[in-house]
């Protein structure tokens, strides 16, 4: 780990002023830096730490939906009796990442900022060719042991896949993420690699999140989160899917869905094709299924990560016939 200068932010405007830095980084629960700096992935020259900050940390609901503070813990957000009740997809993402003690630390924005646990990316010593460590280089994962990768929103440059479960739940709820100057759709901060790789969601230097809100609903309220794994605890997700659901006063009409899938992709990847087909349809299991198959229209495989185009729609497919009753 190289060495760094340190400045505790008083202020949040302070925290951006000092953000704008070359080589600075900020530092909030530091279980995702900390970590990317011991394999020397990430080396800051400046830590701008904005772990006291003020008014950050806050979880605020009324009947309009939920405001979450980018400093608020995953563990408090996901134990807060308003998010179990009226936001379960978002409690459940979160009980089912990390541990008890990494939740007790991370915070809820560092948490959406996590970078791929691709081994090629953290393996700077072993791996010198990775497009998201050093644009240009080559993809040491194409052609290599891809089991963890995507296989949607790939590209010829990078095939990682975004690790995180809580920003899977978000992008089905319709989110949006307050960056300080504008506010953007969950689903739109975050970014697939293309021919940029290095990048992966719109922030700007100087920018950092703020907060989270999502908006109250039927979905919101009705929603579950399936993650499947290789172990029952402190596992990455292999498939994952976040699904809310609304139906009609017959209780088996879908008046409105919302899908996202994790674990399979390069962003947190919203299914709308899959919602397409089943809004207006009644709830039965073979609707679902077959419904479930478009989730992965444009996924291309390579070697050890094909068995994700079977994975991914039974775990939709379990989602959906769960929150509907029916599994």
């Amino acid at each position: 780990m190289r060495d760094f200068g340190y400045v505790r932010a008083g202020s949040l405007e302070d925290a951006r002023l000092h953000a704008r830095q070359s080589g600075a980084m900020l530092l909030a629960g530091g279980t995702t830096l900390l970590d990317l700096a011991k394999c020397g992935v990430a080396e800051p020259e400046t830590v701008i730490d904005i772990s006291h900050l003020p008014d950050l940390s806050q979880i605020s609901a009324d009947s309009n939906g939920v405001t979450i503070g980018a400093l608020a813990k995953m563990e408090d957000v996901a134990g807060s009796p308003g998010i179990r009740a009226n936001y379960p997809a978002i409690s459940q993402s979160l009980l089912l990442a990390a541990s008890p003690q990494l939740r007790n630390m991370a915070t809820i924005g560092g948490n959406l900022l996590q970078r791929t646990r691709c081994p090629y990316f953290r393996d700077p010593a072993a791996f010198a060719a990775c497009n998201k460590r050093s644009p240009g280089s080559g993809c040491s994962a194409i052609g290599g042991v891809t089991r963890n990768h995507a296989v949607l929103g790939t590209s010829e440059n990078c095939i990682a896949s975004y690790p995180g479960d809580l920003a899977v739940a978000l992008v089905a709820l319709e989110a949006t993420i307050d960056l300080g100057d504008r506010k953007v759709a969950a689903d739109e901060f975050f970014v697939a690699p293309g021919n940029t790789p290095e990048r992966e969601t719109i922030l700007q230097r100087g920018e950092m999140v703020v907060s989270i809100s999502v908006p109250a609903s039927s979905v919101a309220r009705n929603s579950t989160y399936l993650k499947v794994r290789d172990r029952q605890s402190f596992e990455f997700a292999a498939a994952s899917a976040a699904v809310g659901l609304e139906l009609a006063a017959d209780g088996k009409t879908i008046l409105d869905i919302r899908v996202a899938l994790g674990g399979v992709a390069t962003k947190p990847w919203r299914a709308r094709s899959v919602e397409k087909a089943l809004i207006g349809k009644d709830l039965d299991a073979g609707t679902v299924e077959n419904a479930a198959r478009l989730a992965m229209e444009g996924a291309v495989t390579h070697g050890g990560n094909r068995y994700k185009i079977e994975l991914a729609p039974r775990v939709v497919t379990r989602a959906i016939l769960t929150i509907g009753g029916l599994a």
